[in-house]
This record gives structure tokens, C-alpha cells and sequence, in this order.
């Protein structure tokens, strides 16, 4: 089996530009790392990243830790970190803690400190003190998203500022009956999220001297089903039905279209809805909702985690910049207006 001075022969390059480029280093030219690719390709030639990650102290293996994987959100960040470690050369293990503490303990106190890993991305996840300084304690870089983590790089997006420009998208188009669907409070762990974004639209009907119904709160699970089952009930007991809802989440907002059209009503013609995240299912229910991009949050988390690892690797093709270790970055949204709002209808203005 040939090795790797036959691979350089074979190029016509040096042993150590050959190593440089299969191993993914950033300092090789294009070319370079191109004849070397071909070379290794004709001779059958594998890398063996065990010998390399015992020269280099590197594993080339970067861990992912999200609570959930199925849901929408989590799995679009997972797509975005997968695809980038790929095309780096990077192995990635995923870690889904879920909502089982014991879980969750042996993986940030156990699987994450056996140094297989070369850095951390944590997806919507608090982390303590102990957690976080075990991790950096050990040198391994840490990425959060979805909220600060101290002494680690994060990526984010405002929350509340986003709700209350949701919510002030409805009000100016004339709505004043506004609801709110929101997280359970299951849901209200971590980060925060759905309290979060409340407050957003609290804070925008607050400031257009609009009140919040009680009646018109309510809550569900972030997923289509759950939202439908809340919004259904907010629909057939309301004593004056609201002309708007904001819901905290795309599936929710999914959710509450499909059970305004079993009471018959048209979106957005007698009620209208926004939503938030940018989700997939948006589009084809024309619901105008705040894009969060989730797997571009991974992609530029996994490219921070590579940059923090390697500092002169390009970190800018498609995606932006990297974060410097330790900073904090909020990550750029897109509000996108479609055909689920519009005015109110007739009679439903101020005051009606």
C-alpha cells in the first residue's frame, strides 16, 4: 500500500505540504491541496488520522450537544455543523441529552471530558459555571447557540426584540385584538425562549396602549398539533374572537391557521397570523414570519469552532466572518411578509 512520500512523489510536492493539505490545514494553496487529493486518489492512499491526531495532539472529531434532534430547529442547526465538518475533514459525535437530567450530567461531566473531542458546540443548552470551566479547563473550545455562555464563543439572535416587531407588524395594520400563542412551561427551560419572545409582545402592545388578554394567552408545545388543539379551543370559547395571533414558533403559527379554517375563517381576511423561525412549512402556508436561518447558525458555528482550532483557516466562504473565541455575535434575521396578514376586517378596527 503506497504512503505518504509516494503521494508526494506522485504530486510533485513535499511530504509535509501533502500531510498539511489531506489533514484539512488551511495553510496550503488551492492547487496544492488539489494534486495531492488526485495523488492520493490514483495510489489508494488513507490518511491515518490516528497517527496524525497522536503527532498533533488534534482528533479531528467535534461534538454537538442539542436537546432534542427532532425537532425542526435542532435538525436544521445539525445539517449546517454536519456539512461544514465534512467538507473540513472533520468527524462529528452528537450527543442528544433530551430531558433526562442523568443524561445530560453524563454527557457534559463524562462523555465531553474524555478529550476524543477537539471542541463543543452547545445548541440552546445553559451550561453552569462548573460545566463550562471543566470544559475550558481542558482547552477544548466552546461554541454556544441560542444564548450566552460565559468564556465561550455564542451565537444568537434577539429574541424579544424580533417578538416585538412581529407583534408591531400586526398593530400597524390596524389590529388591536391581539393574541399571543406562546411556549408550555416545559418548554420555558434553558434559554428561556418562549418567556423571552413574550415579553417581546408584551412590550409592543404595552407601547401602543393595547391590552393583553388573559383569554387571548395561550399555550402549547412549539409543534403544528399542540398549537392546533390551543388554538381551536381559543377559537370555539372566546366570547369575542382576537383578529390576530403572534405565535411564538413557525409550527405554532402552522398550527393556528389550520384550526381558524374549521371555524371557517379566511387567513387573512378575518384573522391574521405571524409567525417566527423560518421555517420550511412557511412558505407554503404564506405565513409571514422573522427567518432565523438555523442551519446558517451551524454553519457559522461549526466554522467558528474550526477557526478557534486552526485561526488562519477561511471562515468567510457563504457564511460570514467566524466568532472570535470568547466574543458574542447576534446572528442576522430576515422578516419576511406574506399573505397571512393584512388588515383587520370591517368593524374589527380600535375600539370595535
Amino acid at each position: 500500500m503506497a504512503g505518504i512520500k509516494e503521494v508526494a512523489d506522485r504530486a510533485g510536492l513535499s511530504v509535509a505540504t501533502v500531510s498539511r493539505a489531506l489533514s484539512g490545514k488551511s495553510n496550503v494553496s488551492s492547487k496544492s491541496r488539489r494534486l495531492a487529493q488526485e495523488a492520493a486518489r490514483e495510489l489508494g492512499f488513507v490518511p491515518s488520522y490516528h497517527a496524525a491526531s497522536l503527532a498533533s495532539g488534534r482528533n479531528h472529531n467535534i461534538g454537538l450537544v442539542v436537546p432534542s434532534i427532532h425537532r425542526w430547529y435542532f435538525s436544521s442547526v445539525l445539517e449546517g455543523v454536519s456539512e461544514t465538518l465534512l467538507d473540513a475533514g472533520y468527524d462529528l459525535t452528537l450527543y442528544n441529552v433530551g430531558d433526562q437530567p442523568g443524561r445530560r450530567r453524563s454527557v457534559l461531566n463524562d462523555f465531553l471530558l474524555r478529550k476524543r473531542l477537539d471542541a463543543v458546540i452547545a445548541v440552546a443548552l445553559v451550561l453552569s459555571d462548573d460545566e463550562i470551566q471543566q470544559l475550558l479547563a481542558i482547552h477544548r473550545p466552546l461554541v454556544g447557540i441560542g444564548g450566552t455562555l460565559p468564556g465561550a464563543s455564542t451565537i444568537r439572535i434577539d429574541d424579544e426584540r424580533l417578538a416585538r416587531q412581529a407583534t408591531e407588524h400586526l398593530i400597524r395594520l390596524g389590529h388591536t385584538r391581539i393574541a399571543h400563542l406562546t411556549g408550555d412551561a416545559d418548554l420555558n427551560q434553558d434559554f428561556k425562549l418562549p418567556g423571552i419572545r413574550q415579553q417581546g409582545f408584551h412590550a409592543a402592545m404595552n407601547a401602543a396602549g393595547l391590552e393583553v388578554r388573559p383569554e387571548w394567552h395561550i399555550t402549547a408545545d412549539f409543534t403544528v398539533q399542540g398549537a392546533y388543539t390551543a388554538a381551536r379551543r381559543l377559537l370555539a370559547t372566546a366570547a369575542e374572537r382576537p383578529t390576530a395571533v403572534f405565535a411564538a414558533s413557525d409550527e405554532m403559527a402552522v398550527g393556528a391557521i389550520l384550526a381558524a379554517r374549521d371555524f371557517g375563517l379566511q387567513v387573512p381576511q378575518d384573522l391574521s397570523v405571524v409567525g417566527m423561525d423560518g421555517h420550511e412549512l412557511g412558505e407554503t402556508f404564506g405565513l409571514t414570519t422573522i427567518n432565523q436561518d438555523p442551519r446558517g447558525q451551524g454553519v457559522l458555528a461549526a466554522r467558528t469552532a474550526l477557526a478557534s482550532l486552526d485561526p488562519a483557516r477561511m471562515t468567510s466562504d457563504g457564511g460570514g466572518a467566524a466568532v472570535p473565541q470568547g466574543s458574542h455575535q447576534e446572528y442576522p434575521t430576515e422578516f419576511v411578509v406574506r399573505t397571512s396578514t393584512a388588515v383587520p376586517p370591517p368593524g374589527a378596527a380600535a375600539g370595535a
